[in-house]
């Protein structure tokens, strides 16, 4: 019998393209469905993929030559949870399997404690079904073993960019799923930005459709390279069948499939402050309240204006010191998370599995790597090439905020960031009267400046 060299589980839009691409790299691919039908269907219309169906989950593992290897890509959740229930009795000592679904970094930590023999990945993919099919951007973690028996075919498949091949070992544990959890955050992120700037654009500034698509193809031949502002170009000039834009016949309520929202929480969880990301996914969750909105816009009526003060080159400026404080925040809750957790996750080999493949991918990310390896325990925006990049550009960004506040255009992700930005850079906060109020009501007590580190408490008058 012939034994193949790598199996895939789930074949829906993105197993089948990564069993495709597999395929494509001449490594032999073995794939196993629950719906039987829909994986025969699968294999007839990709016949180049010479993809062999198993009927059975146990026929499936008896047809990988050993020690075998296996990627899961069924919905994140409880059908993994099965599947590997599924896979545990048939697996013998030394077989891999790797999670390349959407999974939660918690879920990944408890599978890693299932007391089985064999060894697991948990592994983030991104880049869609293209990159499913041409190369995604791979992002493993868990046991290390497990990774360099997998580590062959995932180079083989992962996508390239000037600085390599899309896939790097991401760290101990959960870390995978939490380096791909925290890419989708900052990608959540960024669309925020981006479509801000296409509001600012055309409500603001009052330009079309086809301009605000010039101006990000435009930008994408400078520093805001990359494959959403590339998307956005393409977009904004999209027409429907009757020839009017496409983007106007869009709800404009987003959806969301929770790992914005996962990142948040671990932000939280692990005291990092990511206001630029947290303001993006309220932005989804209010843009869902459809009715609720058109309602409070009827009755509330509140006046709006063209902007006033601010260019394209300004709007460029904004959009570019914005993303960086949203990669600063992203990165400085990975280097957080792989302390606490002891993922041992390097920060720089991170930004570089990003420069291809992944929805993120972009320009800015090779010089995010060449920061973090000069200085891998800086925070990035204390690199000192992205401080001169920062300080040329929030007066714009400035600008931008002060300028849509006066028109009544809601920009959370950019004000976020200015926010986060002038908080950041303030020695003497507002915090001393937090904790003078907390001391008063509550007894809990604060440190002074001219003795840190030693508890103070004060009984306070009262007038």
């Amino acid at each position: 019998m012939t034994l193949y060299d790598v199996g895939i589980i789930g074949l829906g839009v993105m197993g089948a393209q990564l069993a495709r691409n597999v395929a494509s790299r001449t490594i032999s691919v073995a794939g196993y469905e629950r719906n039987l039908e829909q994986g025969k269907k699968v294999a007839a219309a990709y016949p180049e993929a010479k993809l062999e169906i198993s009927e059975s989950l146990a026929a499936f593992v008896a047809s990988l030559a050993p020690p075998r290897r296996i990627i899961v890509m069924v919905p994140a959740g409880a059908p993994v949870d099965a599947v590997l229930d599924g896979l545990d009795p048939l697996l013998a000592e030394g077989d891999v399997v790797a999670d390349g679904g959407n999974s939660h970094y918690a879920d990944t930590e408890r599978r890693q404690t299932r007391g089985k023999t064999w060894r697991f990945l948990g592994m983030g993919v991104s880049g869609g079904s293209e990159g499913a099919l041409k190369g995604p951007a791979i992002m493993p973690g868990g046991d290390a073993v497990a990774y360099a028996r997998m580590q062959p075919v995932l180079e083989a498949i992962g996508a390239r960019s000037k600085s390599g091949v899309c896939v790097a070992y991401c760290g101990a544990g959960s870390a995978g799923h939490f380096v791909k959890m925290v890419h989708n955050g900052i990608e959540y992120g960024d669309m925020q930005l981006i479509s801000e700037t296409t509001t600012l654009m055309e409500r603001g500034l009052g330009m079309s459709h086809r301009q605000a698509s010039d101006v990000f193809g435009a930008w994408n031949k400078g520093d805001l390279e990359s494959f959403l502002i590339e998307i956005t170009a393409d977009v904004l000039r999209a027409e429907d069948a009757d020839k009017t834009p496409l983007v106007d016949k869009i709800l404009d309520a987003a959806g969301q499939k929770g790992t914005g929202k996962w990142t948040v929480i671990a932000a939280l969880d692990h005291g990092v402050a990511i206001p630029t990301i947290a303001a993006a996914v309220d932005a989804r969750n209010l843009s869902s309240q459809k009715a609720l909105r058109v309602r409070a816009e009827k009755e509330l009526a509140p006046e709006r204006t063209k902007i006033e003060g601010v260019s394209i080159d300004d709007l460029a400026d904004a959009l570019y010191a914005a993303k960086l404080a949203s990669y600063t925040q992203g990165f400085a809750l990975l280097r957080a998370a792989s302390e606490a957790k002891g993922y041992g996750t390097d920060l720089s080999e991170v930004a570089r599995i990003w420069t291809g493949g992944c929805i993120i991918r972009a320009r800015f990310l090779d010089r995010v790597r060449e920061a973090f390896a000069a200085r891998p325990n800086e925070l990035l925006l204390l690199a000192p090439e992205m401080t001169k990049d920062v300080v040329k550009r929030v007066p714009a960004l400035r600008r931008t905020v002060a300028g849509a506040a006066r028109a009544g255009i809601a920009i959370p992700g950019l004000a976020a960031s200015l926010t986060w930005f002038d908080t950041l850079t303030t020695g003497r906060g507002s915090a001393w009267m937090i904790q003078a109020q907390r001391d008063y009501f509550g007894s809990h007590g604060y440190e002074r400046i001219d003795n840190p580190g030693v508890p103070a408490h004060s009984e306070w008058p009262r007038f």
